[in-house]
Parts: C-alpha cells; sequence; structure tokens
C-alpha cells in the first residue's frame, strides 16, 4: 500500500509541474485540483443542486444582470482579441517555411499570459448554464452544452499548463472574435421581446460560427502538412473537436434555414434538430429560439407568424418582423 501511495503521490506531483514555473504560480494554475474543484462543483450545481433547489420555486427575473453579464462578455471578448493580435506573432507563424518563432522570455511570458486569461473566459462562461437553471431552464441544459462548457475548460488550462502551442493563439483570436457577435446577440435577446424584431441576422450569426470552424480547420490542416514545429497532440484534438462541431453546426443551419422540421411516418414532427440546436446552446447559447405555432407545424411559419420565447419568462408573445 505505502508503494501504490508513494506512485500516487509522484504523479500527482509531476502533474503540478508545467511548462514553465511562472505559469504554475498563477490562480488556478498550481495544480489540476483547484479547476478540476471548479468544473465538478459546476456539475454538481447544473445536474443536481440547482436543479433541486429551483424545483418548487419560480423562475429568476435575471434580465439585468443577463444585459450587464453579456456586456461584459462582448468587451472581454473585444480585449482579448485585440491583446492576442498585438501580443502573438500569429502571421509569422503561418507564413514561415516551418512556422519558426523566437521569442524572448518575455515575449513567452506575454504569451502565456493572454491564454491565462482565455482559459479563465472560459470559467466565467459556466454562468451560461447557471443562468438556465436558475431561470428553470432546465431544457436547455442538454448534455453537449455541459459537455462543451466543461471540456472547454479543462482543455484550455491544460493548453496553458502543459501544452502551450502557436496553434491555440489562432484559435483564442478567432473564438473571441465571434463572441463578441454571439454575446452582443443574446445581449439584445435578453433586453426582452420588444428588441427581438433587431434580431434579424441570428441567420448570418450562425454562418459566422461556421466559417470560424472552416478557418480553424484549415489552419490546422495548414500547421500539419508544413510539419510546423508545434505540438502534434494539440494539433490532432484541435482538428478531431472542429470536425465535430463543423458538423453539428452546419447540421443545426441546414436544419433550420434550409429544410425546416422533418415529419416521420406518423405525421408526427420529426426531432431532428435537437442535436445540432444543442451544438448551438453548447457554444453559450442565451438567445431566443424561434419556435412555430400548432397551427403552422406542418409548414414553414412565415416571419409575419414567427413568435420567440420571452426570456423573462414572460408568456410567448408573437411579434411581427420588419
Amino acid at each position: 500500500m505505502t508503494t501504490y501511495m508513494k506512485i500516487f503521490n509522484e504523479r500527482i506531483s509531476g502533474l503540478a509541474t508545467g511548462v514553465d514555473e511562472t505559469v504554475d504560480s498563477w490562480f488556478l494554475m498550481s495544480s489540476p485540483a483547484p479547476v478540476v474543484t471548479v468544473v465538478l462543483v459546476y456539475l454538481a450545481f447544473v445536474l443536481k443542486i440547482g436543479p433541486e433547489y429551483m424545483k418548487n420555486r419560480k423562475p429568476k427575473d435575471l434580465k439585468r444582470i443577463m444585459v450587464l453579464y453579456n456586456a461584459f462578455q462582448v468587451c472581454y471578448s473585444i480585449w482579448m482579441c485585440r491583446t492576442s493580435i498585438r501580443e502573438s506573432n500569429v502571421m509569422a507563424s503561418i507564413f514561415s517555411k516551418k512556422c519558426e518563432i523566437n521569442r524572448t522570455r518575455e515575449q513567452n511570458l506575454a504569451l502565456y499570459s493572454g491564454a491565462w486569461f482565455y482559459f479563465f473566459s472560459k470559467i466565467i462562461d459556466l454562468l451560461d448554464t447557471t443562468f438556465f437553471v436558475l431561470r428553470k431552464k432546465n431544457n436547455q441544459v442538454s448534455f453537449l452544452h455541459v459537455y462543451h462548457h466543461t471540456i472547454t475548460v479543462m482543455f484550455s488550462w491544460g493548453y496553458l499548463k502543459y501544452a502551450p502551442g502557436e496553434q491555440g493563439v489562432i484559435i483564442g483570436i478567432l473564438n473571441s472574435g465571434v463572441h463578441i457577435i454571439m454575446y452582443f446577440y443574446y445581449m439584445v435577446a435578453a433586453m426582452g421581446p420588444q428588441y427581438q424584431k433587431y434580431l434579424w441576422w441570428k441567420k448570418y450569426m450562425t454562418s459566422i460560427q461556421l466559417i470560424q470552424f472552416v478557418l480553424i480547420l484549415g489552419y490546422m490542416l495548414l500547421v500539419g502538412a508544413k510539419g510546423c514545429n508545434m505540438p502534434k497532440t494539440l494539433t490532432f484534438f484541435f482538428v478531431g473537436n472542429t470536425i465535430i462541431f463543423l458538423y453539428l453546426f452546419g447540421n443545426f443551419y441546414r436544419k433550420t434555414y434550409r429544410k425546416g422540421k422533418s415529419i416521420d411516418s406518423n405525421g408526427s414532427v420529426g426531432t431532428g434538430t435537437s442535436l445540432a440546436q444543442s451544438a448551438l446552446r453548447a457554444a453559450g447559447g442565451m438567445g431566443c429560439m424561434p419556435i412555430q405555432s400548432k397551427s403552422s407545424q406542418f409548414s414553414m411559419p412565415t416571419p409575419a407568424k414567427q413568435s420567440y420565447i420571452d426570456l423573462n419568462n414572460n408568456s410567448v408573445k408573437p411579434m411581427k418582423l420588419d
């Protein structure tokens, strides 16, 4: 038993040592224990504690909090995007022959610092699910939504701790850029039904998300083809996840904007869009999803008949789009 405990302690001690001792001294970066604790608390709350607490209570009215939260996310994403572009050598890595980048100690720390703020933004993103639970939108707490937030936190932490590579920078820039648009959309949606007539560009937001995945996939394939001196495991992980989300978001776009809901052999409306809709929620979706009235369930509704879910738990109100 003593031998096994010794081996276990050695393995844990090894996990506590990352690529840079300065990074190891930062908040939540000393060892896996702090970030694992955050994730476990998150999972316990959104899957068990929160729903049980809200079971016999009215949904919380979080309109102001959500508007402020989404406004903060927009500003934070703008700052991260700007800082990453200014401090990194992404363009140099793309156009150099072997993606070789030479950095000073100070430049490396600047890169690591940006990666830490990106990681911490994923901690903040966990509030998305918390708001769903407090507003009793438990149907939006899907497996994919929770999985996405969990894996993003753990992976961004592990990336900074053990394998910070140049390929992570461009993903952070693209993701932060999309978050600027996405959280602005959710901020307007959270302001109430009267503002939803300004959300006609929802379809284009999904297109932007798809373009993001295409660019990430193209960049990762370029990194692999050029034989760049970057962590190969990291590249393969990015490629695999990008393909999965590209498929899911593409399916969401096709089902929502091209074909509408399908009808099965019994004449009922199919659930083919549920998986893709879950993928949209996985990206932190906090806006309003279009729904169809019973009278129009077998055909796509016209804009004048389209209804929206009120984020503030009011009754569903039809709104005519301008």
